[in-house]
């Protein structure tokens, strides 16, 4: 936002090569905890077998990943998102397809491979997103990956940012982890149930998540620029669209709510149990939209810290306590999905209060 592009020259592929190797570290240390880490969320037997050879050949691609994520940081920071954007979709059909080919196989070309077609599958298409990540990053930036080890200024801040993140990571995946926990607890079907929920909520979050991306790209353009009032205009403008978003996906969810669940499963019983959820997931989708929207706004404003601090509060002031009281109250899944709700209602609340405070009190709005 400030135009001054050439102070940042060495620091992107500092910040692109310290991407990759700490997370070359954490795939070198969880490729040989796999089986452990998997028996937390009470993987056994085959399940377990299959999901440690499915990580140990998926996770290969993990600093490749985050190599992307760096340069679509970067490109967002140009606000260019239209580039990510189709990184992205070309990815993700070419996953579909070499799914189809690897996990079925070809007769006569291609074996079977089951599950470790699709992670072969996976890997292969996030090499070619940071293939072509890298590309236009050296053709479309004026930007490079020659590592100059003089350390930027900015360099620390980015570190610092960085550590709260995973911080916060951390927290967003300690609620992950206890709503697994608690719904294997409660049996097979529930744990099936429960799976699909959380996949129909995660799906949802793709259409929604796009305005945050914006948000991270326009805000930090707008705060180099000083440009506070545009920037107060600015939540205003990404909430409003971001709730116009969400109540598309909430009428598409009524409208589709006898039948999605079939998608998934034809078992009775685990239909019955995520019917009897899945409104939950729907009331959700409005609360989902404010909290991604500032979340990308706090982002690209660079307040990580804040971020931080919101995530722990609201997973362990909002989450457990929640999911520890309705599990008492024997509530089961819909315990499970209230702890969620009330998890993303603190998030939201909490960073709508934080903008309003420090960014549209201040210029009067």
């Amino acid at each position: 936002g400030a135009g001054e592009l050439e102070k940042i020259e060495t620091l992107v592929p500092q910040t692109i090569w310290l991407s990759f190797f700490i997370s070359l570290v954490v795939y070198l240390v969880t490729s040989q905890l796999a089986r452990e880490i998997f028996s937390l969320y009470s993987a056994r037997g085959l399940i377990l077998d299959y999901s440690v050879d499915y990580f140990r050949i998926r996770a290969f691609g993990f600093p490749f990943t985050l190599v992307t994520f760096a340069i679509f940081g970067v490109l967002r920071g140009m606000q260019n998102t239209f580039y990510a954007m189709c990184i992205s979709i070309g990815g993700g059909l070419l996953n579909i397809a070499l799914d189809i080919i690897m996990v079925f196989g070809v007769e006569g070309i291609v074996p079977p491979m089951g599950i470790e077609g699709a992670a072969w599958a996976s890997l292969t298409a996030q090499f070619f997103m940071t293939a072509v990540s890298i590309w236009l990053l050296l053709r479309r930036t004026p930007f490079g990956l020659k590592l100059s080890l003089r350390a930027h200024p900015e360099l620390r801040s980015i570190i610092s940012m960085s550590a709260n993140l995973v911080v916060r990571t951390a927290a967003l995946n300690v609620a992950f982890y206890l709503a697994n926990r608690y719904a294997t607890g409660y049996g097979e079907s529930h744990i099936a149930a429960h799976t699909i929920a959380l996949n129909v909520w995660i799906f949802s979050a793709f259409f929604i998540d796009g305005y945050a991306n914006a948000g991270i790209a326009i805000a930090g353009k707008l705060l180099g620029a000083k440009n506070h009032v545009a920037l107060g205009q600015l939540g205003k403008d990404l909430g409003r669209y971001s709730m116009m978003v969400a109540l598309g996906v909430v009428v598409f969810f009524l409208a589709a709510y006898p039948f999605i669940g079939r998608l998934f499963t034809a078992q009775k019983g685990v239909l019955e149990l995520f019917g009897g959820v899945f409104w939950m997931i729907i009331l959700i989708q409005p609360v989902n939209a404010l909290a991604f929207a500032f979340d990308g706004i706090f982002k690209g404003l660079g307040r990580a810290r804040l971020l931080r601090n919101v995530l722990l509060a609201s997973t362990f002031g909002g989450f457990v306590p929640t999911l520890v009281v309705c599990d008492y109250l024997g509530m089961g899944l819909h315990g499970i999905w209230t702890a969620f709700i009330v998890w993303m209602a603190v998030r939201s609340g909490t960073l709508i209060w934080v903008f309003s405070k420090d960014y549209l009190q201040k210029t009067g709005e």
